[in-house]
């Protein structure tokens, strides 16, 4: 039984590209999914709107026209613009596709914000934001960097970035410094206004209880949820957003537009189409969010909140993707492991189908993908080219060359109950978000087409029975047209060329999948079949390793460049006797575990000689497990000053460097040292 009601429009949203920068592979991550999925309900006959948006507010964007010296205005035009050619390209089809910068967006969400304020849901409050004297500016979010109340690492003003991941709200940083001059930051107090979220703890277990879509959505925004939420101060000193009702000195948090997007944007649609947003807002149409896995909380926990307290109505499902790494390193633009759509795929002459089968065939939706050259390589000439090119091609040219039409005969039953089964398990599969499953299912179908044909000879039939092996070909035509109608989502300007070959005169793309099991028509004329895939030789994949290495070799002598630069302009000349005030000891990891909700700390016990092993958090999870470190005899400061990071209190630091691809290089002494041993 399908879980989307027929007699229900869904509406499918995609988080929102940020526009100030270029669009790379890892934004595809959510949005090619996304329209696999809105390309496959259409097929089951839903009525399906999908919408998205460029976010264009936030200090990002002010902080980026300032540095390129021109206005937010003319940034976000440009970025906005590129995204929307790029989805095109890529066959991202979008109902709508607007800028949070609209009217609309700023009519609905003062719209939102005041009917807020009505229901009791925000209140003003007295509260201290960094200001920077020198620039004479209240320094939000970006502007302002410094020590994490939590934690204790570096962190931006709005996001503990380096360190434990938390949400700061404005004025928690320690020692904020002003990230345009420099200097050194004070707090004044100012009046902003806040969100009460702690009143929706109740609503959000319930509604999280019913939620649909991806287990890692629901299960992350539960976690944080059961701990008890706090206030959002949903205001900034900016010039540039939406300003808050009443006040010309201050905008809404660009975390309360930039979500409201999704409903301008769906107005839009309804205005240029004369229907209804209402139907998907306030009534009780589905609504699906597909996201990156990074802003599941913004979606699951502030969004429903915000609109259940406007009277709007929230997501029925929340779909988040696993992050993407390229080639096996974490992705990060700064070092250089990334894949741009533009410059390093479409430009090099990659057919938009090829990525997207690879990104929804590779692996589950909620897990890491991978991207790698060869894999990518591997997936296309052995599954496009080898299985499905080489079943359509070989089937359209035999009837071709012996028949010039599809051939008479009766459909085999066991063809057409595979057929059948196979619609209805690509089906169940795309209905709980498991694209990977769905393209195998396909996958296994063009396999059983590829045996079909095979097992049955139709090159000796055609001499001993020539009625048979039309029969033959006739069943694998009804295959070809199955596996057009299923590929459609995936590879869907393809498919319009394989329908165009099976000689279909309707729509691939409007094409229910029960004209899968409608029999191919007798006596329909048929073209030379051309190859739909070509095989990716080994030069091209070597051109294109070449070109990601050259990048990172790049990328690290930048970085390089700048840690010299840093050092020669910052670094202070010390004394033999500061650095005699340091105790560094020989220790041994006794014990090593995760911390709770912080990816990249271990909680250590080190033996450095006392009567009981010293506790002491390491940022170096993301290289070393615990069951790498346990045992490991390391370098430890052990007069460095407690801290707590993450709730843990840490008495101390084991010394580490740092590799070129940002990972921790353990400090440890020659030969096997008596533990509490000083080094100095």
């Amino acid at each position: 039984m399908s879980r989307f009601s027929p007699d229900k429009p869904i509406l499918v949203t995609c988080g929102l590209p940020y526009a100030n920068g270029m669009a790379h592979i890892g934004h595809l991550r959510t949005y090619i999914p996304a329209d696999i999925f809105v390309r496959s309900l259409k097929k089951m006959g839903h009525e399906v709107t999908f919408v998205c948006g460029s976010d264009t507010h936030g200090t990002p964007i002010v902080f980026n026209a300032e540095e390129q010296n021109t206005t937010p205005q003319a940034l976000i035009k440009k970025y906005h613009t590129h995204f929307d050619e790029t989805f095109k390209s890529m066959g991202i089809e979008f109902d709508a596709f607007g800028t949070t910068d609209d009217p609309t967006n700023h009519n609905r969400t003062h719209d939102i914000v005041n009917r807020l304020i009505e229901n009791d849901y925000v209140y003003p409050k007295t509260i201290e934001v960094a200001y920077c004297a020198g620039c004479n500016r209240f320094l939000p979010d970006r502007y302002v960097e410094g020590e994490c109340p939590h934690c204790a690492e570096s962190a931006r003003g709005d996001e503990c970035d380096q360190g434990c991941g938390k949400h700061l709200e404005p004025g928690e940083l320690k020692n904020p410094v002003c990230t345009i001059c420099g200097g050194v930051a004070e707090y004044k107090e100012q009046e902003h206004f806040f969100f009460k979220l702690s009143q929706f703890n109740d609503y959000l277990l319930e509604y999280l209880d019913k939620l649909d879509g991806t287990s890692n959505a629901r299960n992350y925004a539960l976690g944080w949820v059961k701990q008890g939420l706090d206030d959002w101060c949903i205001t900034r000193n900016l010039e540039w957003g939406v300003k808050f009702p009443g006040r010309d000195d201050l905008v809404v948090y660009v975390w309360v537009d930039a979500p409201i997007g999704y409903i301008a944007f769906t107005e839009e649609w309804a205005n240029a189409t004369g229907d209804s947003w209402e139907k998907y807002w306030k009534d009780d149409g589905e609504i699906v969010h597909f996201i990156g896995g990074d802003i599941i909380y913004h979606h699951c926990i502030f969004l429903p909140a915000m609109l259940k307290g406007a009277d709007y109505s929230p997501a029925s499902s929340v779909v988040a993707s696993g992050m993407v790494k390229i080639e096996n390193k974490t992705f990060s633009k700064s070092r250089g492991y990334v894949v741009w759509v533009g410059d390093d795929y479409m430009e090099q002459g990659f057919h938009p189908d090829l990525l997207r089968y690879y990104l929804a065939s590779y692996t589950s939706h909620t897990k890491e993908l991978n991207f790698s050259w060869k894999v990518f390589q591997e997936k296309t000439n052995t599954e496009l080219v080898g299985v499905f090119g080489n079943f359509l091609y070989r089937t359209l040219l035999f009837a071709y060359k012996n028949f010039k039409a599809v051939p008479e005969g009766k459909l085999d039953d066991e063809v057409m109950e595979t057929i059948q089964n196979t619609i209805d398990k690509a089906s169940e599969a795309m209905e709980k978000y498991e694209f990977k499953k769905y393209a195998d299912s396909v996958m296994t179908l063009a396999s059983y087409g590829n045996i079909y044909f095979q097992s049955r000879e139709p090159w000796n039939l055609i001499k001993e029975d020539k009625e048979e092996c039309g029969r033959v070909l006739k069943n694998c035509m009804q295959i070809g047209k199955a596996l057009t109608l299923l590929y459609e989502p995936l590879i869907p300007e393809k498919a319009g060329n394989a329908w165009k070959q099976l000689g279909m005169q309707s729509n691939v793309h409007t094409a229910l999948y029960s004209q899968g099991t409608v029999p191919v028509e007798s006596g329909t004329p048929l073209n030379k079949p051309s190859i739909l895939f070509k095989k990716i030789e080994d030069e091209t994949i070597e051109k294109m390793e070449a070109i990601a290495s050259q990048r990172v070799r790049e990328a690290n002598e930048k970085q390089n460049r700048k840690k010299g630069e840093q050092i020669m302009t910052d670094s202070e000349e010390i004394t033999f006797e500061d650095f005699g005030k340091l105790d560094m000891r020989v220790g041994t990891i006794v014990e090593a575990e995760k911390v709770e909700k912080a990816d990249k700390l271990l909680r250590l016990e080190v033996d450095i000689g006392e009567e009981t092993p010293r506790q002491i958090v390491a940022g170096i999870a993301l290289t070393h497990s615990p069951e790498e470190v346990k045992g490991r005899q390391v370098i430890v400061l052990a007069n460095l000053k407690p801290a707590k990071l993450c709730g843990v209190k840490s008495f101390g630091m084991v010394l580490a460097g740092v590799d070129e691809d940002g990972g921790a290089i353990l400090l440890a002494p020659e030969k096997e040292a008596k533990n509490g041993i000083q080094i100095g």
